[in-house]
């Protein structure tokens, strides 16, 4: 099939960001490519690129598979370990010991490894720290296959795995399956249903004018390593965003990468990208 690939790529960038704000840059053109393929078979469609291009730009057709198909979901639990040290050992152990339930937001949710290790630190520092507190945690995403996977809440796991911190027994937290045809130490486990009913599930685009929450409504919001997706102004936007939907007092974890940008008036830092909340913005 023949087609001016510099002008459906550039056409894919803009449809892309008209939907969910995400922006490609330049350097993306392979991926984009190698997804054009992708899109066809998750749609099934055997016509022209650009015919596919304007149903989906129309909202005629294939939205849903046009958005699965260009994010990216990259990923794994307990990332960027010393978050969830500080969840646990500051902000839980406060909880407990105040004796106060605890809701709490994953902004990108992907396949579901990041809300499940907020989950499973939250059952590790009411064992460590005799608790009993109470947590509900939201994640959402705006791709719809990597949520059904993370409802789903089964992986591929390797003895060797060095994945999860020494504070936590994967065992305690997951069943393993039986499943054949797997590689070398892989094993299939699927996450405990204690730990899945803490979780909520829900499709959302950060992108969005408005999030469809209270203000002030959560403890702790984990905005990590998705923004790097959007262009420094929708960033600003986003954080601004989610920041109303923070207690003051409440804790915002972002990625390595990212910044608090036009928030850093308004927030105190306390350790690698970790942001306490000080005052409204106004």
């Amino acid at each position: 099939m023949s087609y001016d690939k510099q002008k459906v790529h550039n056409r894919i960038k803009k449809i892309l960001y008209g939907l969910t704000g995400i922006t490609l840059t330049d350097n993306k053109d392979i991926m984009i490519s190698n997804r054009i393929d992708k899109l066809f078979r998750n749609t099934k469609y055997n016509g022209d690129i650009n015919d596919l291009l304007d149903m989906v730009e129309s909202g005629n057709a294939y939205v849903t598979e046009f958005i699965n198909t260009f994010t990216t979901n990259k990923t794994h639990f307990f990332r960027e370990t010393f978050h969830f040290d500080d969840l646990k050992d500051r902000v839980l152990k406060d909880f407990i010991d105040n004796n106060k339930s605890i809701h709490m937001y994953c902004s990108a949710s992907s396949t579901g490894e990041e809300p499940y290790s907020m989950a499973m630190t939250v059952a590790q520092a009411n064992n460590d720290y005799h608790g009993n507190i109470k947590a509900s945690i939201i994640a959402s995403d705006i791709d719809t296959n990597v949520l059904e996977y993370a409802a789903n809440g089964i992986y591929k796991f390797s003895k060797s795995s060095k994945e999860f911190p020494n504070w936590i027994k994967p065992q305690e937290f997951f069943k393993r399956r039986v499943q054949k045809n797997l590689v070398g130490e892989e094993v299939l486990i699927k996450v405990k249903d204690e730990i899945k009913r803490m979780i909520t599930f829900q499709v959302m685009n950060l992108n969005d004018p408005h999030y469809p929450f209270k203000k002030e409504e959560f403890d702790v919001v984990f905005c990590r390593n998705v923004l790097i997706y959007f262009s420094t102004e929708d960033q600003n936007k986003i954080l601004k965003k989610l920041f109303t939907h923070l207690k003051i007092g409440g804790t915002l974890y972002l990625g390595h990468s990212e910044n608090p940008q036009d928030l850093i008036n308004y927030c105190k830092r306390i350790g690698q990208n970790i942001f306490v909340k000080e005052k409204e913005i106004f």
